[in-house]
C-alpha cells in the first residue's frame, strides 16, 4: 500500500512471503497480519491488520471484454506478455506487462480480465481513507502502475530468477 506522500507498507500474511516479496520490491515498513478475502455477489472484503477494504464491482470494461476473448494459457505465457507489454504502456499509461524486478527477476503479467470498482470504502487503523478516486499519481512501487480508472484486473504473475 503506498500513502499520498509515498510511504510504502507491505501487509503480509507470513514471514515467508514478506520475504520473497521484499527480494523483489522496497517498502518502507513491513508487517506481519492474517490477511482475509471474502466475496458475497459483487461485494469484496480484503481485512489485513489496520486495513479493510470493502468494494463493489461492477462489469467488465471495454478491455476486460477484449481480455476475455484471449485463452488464458496464452494470456499468461511471457511470450504473449512480452508481445503485450508496449501496447499496455500505450493504451493504460504506466501499465506494464513484463519487466525487470529486483535482484534480476523478470515478471510477467497475465491480465485475464477486468472489472469496474463501482464503490468502495477503505479505513486504515479505523479511519476513512475517502472517496473512490482514479489513482494519480501512480504508484512508485515496482517497474509498473495500476490502470488509472478504479478496477480489479485478474492477473497471473509468473517470476523467473
Amino acid at each position: 500500500m503506498e500513502f499520498a506522500d509515498g510511504h510504502r507498507v507491505l501487509l503480509a500474511p507470513s514471514e515467508a512471503v514478506r520475504d520473497f516479496v521484499t527480494t523483489t520490491y522496497h517498502f518502507d515498513e513491513t508487517r506481519i497480519h492474517p490477511v482475509t478475502h471474502s466475496a458475497s455477489g459483487d461485494t469484496v472484503t480484503v481485512v489485513a491488520g489496520d486495513l479493510t477494504v470493502k468494494f463493489v464491482v461492477g462489469g467488465q470494461t471495454a478491455l476486460g471484454r477484449l481480455l476475455g476473448l484471449v485463452p488464458s494459457p496464452i494470456a499468461v505465457a511471457p511470450w504473449f506478455c512480452t508481445i503485450t507489454d508496449p501496447i499496455a504502456r500505450v493504451v493504460l499509461r504506466g501499465v506494464r506487462t513484463r519487466g525487470t524486478a529486483g535482484y534480476g527477476r523478470r515478471e510477467y503479467y497475465g491480465a485475464r480480465g477486468q472489472r469496474r470498482v463501482v464503490s468502495a470504502e477503505v479505513t486504515w487503523k479505523g479511519d476513512d481513507m475517502g472517496h473512490l478516486a482514479p489513482v494519480t499519481p501512480p504508484v512508485t512501487f515496482g517497474f509498473g502502475s495500476t490502470p488509472a480508472a478504479p478496477s480489479t484486473t485478474r492477473i497471473t504473475t509468473t517470476i523467473d530468477e
